[in-house]
């Protein structure tokens, strides 16, 4: 890029340097992330198919979950990174729903480039956009059952519908029992009087070589460690436990000495003193009255010795995520200092020991911290009922927190369609084209919902729109049935956060896609005496433009 300065070319920019404009940046941009919406709306729905993938390592992945699917992609290109963390985002706020969210992202942009097409200016389209979007979040509320958080039967059919065509459908009921009792367990009354699901007193665990219908619900925590000496005992009840997040072995300098010995005496003199070292560790120990000590460091062989003398059992190099809830379970403090550990820093529980997993189960006697053991046949399988129950869990908790639904298999995008057109009519100027456009973009999910369950979805879209405007507000896909019904009726229920939250976060990326009409890379513009290590190519950030989705598919 240059311009001319009393007739002579200024470079401003430089050879290196890659520039792409207006409507050829918005149409680059809008294939970028329809290409990562593509790359997941085949796996929406109860029918929905898995995708496979393969790290560079070797590593295999099978799931239809979508922000897992778009977090192991290989994605170099900055606009489909946008699009990715639209996933994120429906992740950490709502649990669930994510490929739903960047479907309709890519649903909204390729509807936007046929209004640019139409010389309709991107402002205009994104105003229209936001316009729709606040409109479909306040008729959200409006149709959102209110349900007693107290009904189990709602919170378990909210738990199967999220997990329904992932790995954890077939045994859903089972799990989905599971769920709700472990939400049941953890959830507190807050500051207002409303139930709060407090999530950090909930662990998942995973065991291969059973079946899923073995999976339970265990309170306490579940402590996949040996004791550290054979000698030590394996349960112990009404236990006095310790949290040490201090090695306990031999301190080591903080730099590297040498000493020289003339005498074997004074050889002797060292190691007795280390010895002393680890007797005034475990004395310390002893002295606050512990059973039990759960160390996330190191435990010297001879310190094992001395525990084990005095009938205490401990475990090493327990995980940090492990103590931090067994802090939880047992309302113990984490001792980071043994010489200024006492009895006040001791947690009080059971501790007990399961031979057959090679695992403690540590139960507390005034906390509610629960353990979900989940069982499964292999690795992949055990994985991928780990994440359809974490997303369960998340919506379950959204919905007790929420306390309102909506009824799913398209139901609520129909019945918002509807209205956004109606809506629409109220809207002057070319705005009223992009809300028109939301509309449609919103129909996307049922519209997936029946092409991944071998319906035709053209005829399913006609019978579902005249069901709705017939007033059947909750007229959703019958998947099994091919037909259309009452899908709240029929236990298809979806919290109403994530509803809200994925059409607030589709329509943020749309516009901010849209918003961008001009593309630059600018290459590596060092220069000598500035390509020392460590220094950045100005650009960096676009690296991926001029590849594409470069190995993304």
């Amino acid at each position: 890029m240059s311009q001319r300065m009393q007739g002579q070319p200024m470079v401003i920019m430089s050879e290196d340097s890659e520039r792409v404009k207006d409507e050829d940046a918005q149409s680059r941009n809008i294939a970028a992330a329809q290409a990562v919406a593509e790359s997941v709306r085949s796996t929406l729905g109860p029918k929905g198919m898995d995708k496979m993938l393969v790290s560079s390592m070797g590593d295999v992945t099978v799931t239809n979950d979508g922000v897992t699917i778009l977090d192991e992609m290989d994605i170099n290109d900055p606009t489909a990174e946008m699009i990715v963390e639209v996933a994120e985002t429906q992740e950490d706020e709502a649990g669930d729903g994510t490929t739903t969210a960047v479907a309709i992202a890519g649903e909204l942009l390729q509807n936007a480039e046929d209004l640019l097409e139409q010389d309709i200016h991107p402002s205009t389209v994104i105003k229209g956009f936001h316009l729709a979007s606040e409109q479909a979040r306040q008729e959200v509320d409006e149709i959102a059952t209110e349900i007693d958080t107290d009904d189990e039967e709602i919170l378990r059919s909210v738990a199967e519908t999220s997990m329904t065509g992932k790995g954890a459908e077939l045994n859903k009921e089972h799990l989905s029992n599971l769920i709700v009792s472990a939400v049941r367990q953890i959830t507190v009354e807050g500051d207002n009087g409303e139930p709060v699901v407090d999530l950090e007193y909930l662990k998942m665990e995973t065991q291969t070589g059973g079946a899923v219908e073995d999976s339970e619900m265990l309170e306490g925590a579940i402590i996949d460690k040996d004791p550290v000496h054979d000698n030590m005992p394996r349960s112990v009840a009404d236990a006095d436990v310790m949290l040490l997040s201090q090695a306990i072995e031999v301190e080591e300098t903080d730099v590297d000495t040498e000493v020289s010995v003339a005498d074997p005496d004074q050889l002797q003199q060292f190691l007795d003193r280390e010895e002393e070292q680890l007797k005034e560790k475990v004395q310390q120990i002893v002295e606050t009255g512990a059973d039990v000590v759960f160390c996330q460091k190191g435990i010297d062989d001879l310190a094992q010795h001395y525990l084990a003398k005095e009938g205490i059992l401990a475990a090493r190099r327990v995980k940090k995520s492990d103590i931090e809830f067994l802090s939880e379970v047992l309302g113990a403090n984490i001792v980071s200092d043994l010489s200024e550990a006492s009895s006040d820093d001791l947690g009080y529980g059971d501790v007990s020991r399961d031979e057959d997993n090679d695992t403690f189960h540590v139960t507390g006697d005034n906390a509610h911290g629960v353990t979900l053991l989940l069982r499964a046949s292999t690795d992949h399988v055990v994985d991928e009922i780990e994440r359809g129950v974490s997303d369960a869990l998340d919506v379950v908790a959204s919905t007790v927190a929420d306390g309102r639904v909506v009824a799913g298999g398209g139901a609520i995008e129909v019945e918002l369609a509807k209205r956004l057109r109606d809506y629409a009519d109220s809207v002057e100027g070319r705005e009223q084209l992009a809300v028109e456009s939301f509309a449609d973009a919103v129909e996307l999910v049922p519209r997936v919902l029946s092409e991944n369950s071998g319906l035709d979805p053209i005829d399913m879209l006609v019978d579902l729109r005249a069901a709705h405007s017939e007033g059947q507000v909750r007229a959703g896909i019958d998947i099994e049935n091919n037909d259309v019904t009452d899908t709240l009726e029929a236990g298809v229920v979806e919290p109403a956060h994530a509803k809200k939250q994925a059409i607030s976060s589709a329509t943020e990326a749309a516009n901010l896609v849209l918003k961008i009409d001009d593309i630059i890379s600018a290459g590596d513009l060092t220069t000598e005496g500035d390509e020392d290590e460590g220094d950045m190519p100005a650009g960096g950030g676009m690296g991926g433009m001029g590849g594409g989705m470069g190995g993304m598919m």
